[in-house]
C-alpha cells in the first residue's frame, strides 16, 4: 500500500519501527498532490518548504531517541479559517485574501506540539457559509469519488484533501454540519465535538454559539488520536469547557453488547433519499447483531431546528462580520472618495453573494421591532431542542441517524434553489443547536458515491461515540475503500 493510502496510526507504526521516515512520507504525499490536486482543487495554498523542514526535524528528534506523539511526522491539512502564524488564512474570501495571522490558533499550537506536518491550507465556502464548497472566492473543490459532484461544505477542501490522499488527516469547522456532511459525501470519519471541548481561539468566527473545530480522518482510530491532541481547556476561549479529556483510544476495541441506541424517527422523513435510509437501516441491523439494543424514539422539536438555525446563525454572522469594514484589517476599496463610500464599497466588493445574503438576513432578524419575533423566538426553540436531547440521553447511550439527505450532488444542482441547499443540512443542524457531539462515518455506497451515518452522543461523551463507531468499523469494510484518481 502507498503511504498516501494509509492511516496515521499505520504510518506511525512504520516510523516507530524505523521502516520509513517522515521525510519519505511527506515527499511521497507531495508527489501525489502534484498528480491529483489539479483535478480535486482542495488546497488554497501549499506549504511544501515548511513541511519538508518540519519532517526533517521530526526525523532528527526520532533518531535522537525522543519519545514522540503518534501524530509526529504525519501530513495534515488545515481549513483556511483556522489561523496559522506566518501563513495566509483567507476564509476563501476576497476580504481576507492577503491576511497573514501573527499567531497560531489553539489547535495549531497543539498539533505543532504533537509534531503534525502541515502540507497546506484547504478550500471552503466563503467564511464557512455553504453546503457544497461552490461559494469559495477562488474555485470550487471537486469530490474525489466523482469529479462532477460537490464534496459537501463548508469544509469541502478538508474532506476532499483526505479522501484524495493529499493529507492523512485534516481539521475543519462545523457550524451546522460542515464537518459531518462533507465527511458523509467523501466517505470519511468526521467528528463535531461537544461545544466547548475544543478551543475556538484562532478560528475566524461565523456563528460563535454554534462553531466547533473537529477532525476528518480515514478511520475511527485516527479520529481518536487527533481528538486526544486538540481537545482540552483553553483560558483564551471564554466558552472553553474545563472538563478532563480522557484517552480516547481506551474506548476502542470494546464490546457494544447491551449498548442502548435510539433511532429518532423524525430524522427519517421527507426529503431523504430512499437508498440512504436503506443503508442506514442495514447499519442498524449490524449494531443489533453486535448485541446493541436498538429502539425507535421521538424527538418532536426536530422539525423546528432548520428554521431556527437559519435565524440564529445569520444573526451571529451579521454581528461577527461587522468587523470587516476596510478600516481595521482585510480588503479595502481604494477608489472611494469618502469614508461612507469606502465602508459600503469595501463590503460590497469584499464579500460574496452567499455571505451578503446571510448578513442581511441576520441584520433583519436582530433589528428593532423584529428581535422578539425572530431571534428571541429562535433561541426559545433552541432550548426546547436541547431538552429533547437531554431527555433522550436519560435512556440511550447514542442516537443513530443518516448524516446527509443522500449521496453527493452535481455542481449547480442546488445553487439556484437556496432552500433545497439549506435542506441538505437537515440531519446535522440540530446537533449544533443542542451543543452535543456527533460523528459521521461511511455505511455504504450508492452508484459509487459514499453514504454516511451519524452517531450522536451526550455532552462530552465523545468516547462513547468512538466506541460504537469502532465496533461498527470492525464489522464492516466501508472505511477501507479509496477513490481512484489516477485513472483518466
Amino acid at each position: 500500500m502507498k503511504f498516501h493510502e494509509m492511516s496515521a496510526h499505520e504510518l506511525s507504526e512504520l516510523m516507530v519501527k524505523k521502516e520509513v521516515s517522515s521525510l519519505e512520507i511527506v515527499s511521497e504525499h507531495y508527489e501525489h498532490i502534484r498528480t491529483v490536486e489539479p483535478k480535486v482543487q482542495s488546497m488554497v495554498s501549499q506549504t511544501e518548504e515548511l513541511a519538508i523542514n518540519r519532517a526533517k526535524e521530526i526525523d532528527a528528534r526520532r533518531i535522537m531517541g525522543e519519545e514522540l506523539s503518534p501524530l509526529a511526522g504525519i501530513p495534515m491539512g488545515i481549513k483556511d479559517n483556522i489561523s496559522t502564524k506566518g501563513y495566509t488564512t483567507t476564509c476563501s474570501s476576497k476580504m481576507l485574501e492577503n491576511y497573514v495571522p501573527a499567531y497560531d490558533a489553539h489547535v495549531m499550537e497543539k498539533l505543532n506540539a504533537a509534531g503534525g506536518v502541515m502540507v497546506g491550507k484547504l478550500n471552503m465556502d466563503e467564511f464557512a457559509m455553504g453546503s457544497s464548497t461552490e461559494n469559495s472566492r477562488f474555485f470550487p473543490t471537486k469530490n474525489p469519488w466523482n469529479l462532477d459532484c460537490v464534496p459537501g461544505g463548508s469544509s469541502g477542501g478538508p474532506a476532499a484533501c483526505v479522501a484524495a490522499g493529499e493529507a492523512v488527516f485534516s481539521l475543519g469547522s462545523d457550524t451546522g454540519g460542515s464537518i459531518r456532511q462533507p465527511a458523509s459525501l467523501c466517505g470519511l470519519v468526521g467528528l463535531k465535538p461537544t461545544y466547548g471541548r475544543v478551543s475556538r481561539y484562532g478560528l475566524i468566527a461565523f456563528a460563535s454559539s454554534l462553531d466547533q473545530i473537529g477532525p476528518f480522518t480515514k478511520d475511527v482510530e485516527d479520529c481518536a488520536l487527533v481528538m486526544e491532541s486538540i481537545a482540552g481547556y483553553d483560558k483564551r476561549d471564554s466558552t472553553s469547557a474545563n472538563v478532563e479529556v480522557p484517552r480516547y483510544r481506551d474506548f476502542l476495541n470494546q464490546d457494544v453488547k447491551g449498548m442502548k441506541i435510539g433511532v429518532p424517527k423524525e430524522y427519517y422523513g421527507e426529503g431523504l433519499d430512499e437508498g440512504t435510509v436503506a443503508l442506514v437501516q442495514e447499519a442498524i441491523e449490524t449494531f443489533k447483531k453486535l448485541g446493541a439494543e436498538v429502539e425507535e424514539i421521538s424527538m418532536p422539536y426536530t422539525k423546528y431546528a432548520l428554521p431556527a438555525y437559519y435565524i440564529i446563525a445569520p444573526a451571529e454572522c451579521s454581528s461577527n462580520l461587522a468587523r470587516f469594514d476596510g478600516v481595521r484589517y482585510g480588503y479595502r476599496d481604494m477608489e472611494a472618495e469618502d469614508v461612507y463610500s469606502m465602508y459600503t464599497r469595501t463590503r460590497a466588493e469584499g464579500f460574496g453573494h452567499e455571505v451578503k445574503k446571510r448578513i442581511m438576513l441576520g441584520t433583519y432578524a436582530l433589528s428593532s421591532g423584529y428581535y422578539d419575533a425572530y431571534y428571541k423566538k429562535a433561541q426559545q426553540v433552541r432550548t426546547l431542542i436541547k431538552q429533547d436531547f437531554d431527555k433522550a440521553f436519560e435512556k440511550f447511550d447514542v442516537l443513530l441517524t443518516p448524516t446527509a439527505t443522500g449521496p453527493a450532488f452535481k455542481f449547480g444542482e442546488k445553487t439556484k434553489d437556496p432552500l433545497s441547499m439549506y435542506q441538505s443540512d437537515i440531519c446535522t443542524v440540530t446537533i449544533n443547536m443542542a451543543g452535543v457531539p456527533a460523528l459521521s462515518m461511511p455505511c455504504g455506497f450508492i452508484d459509487g458515491l459514499p453514504i454516511g451515518m451519524q452517531l450522536i452522543g451526550a455532552p462530552f461523551a465523545e468516547g462513547t461515540i468512538l466506541k460504537a463507531a469502532h465496533a461498527y468499523e470492525r464489522a464492516t469494510d466501508f472505511h477501507t475503500k479509496r477513490p481512484n484518481l489516477e485513472v483518466e
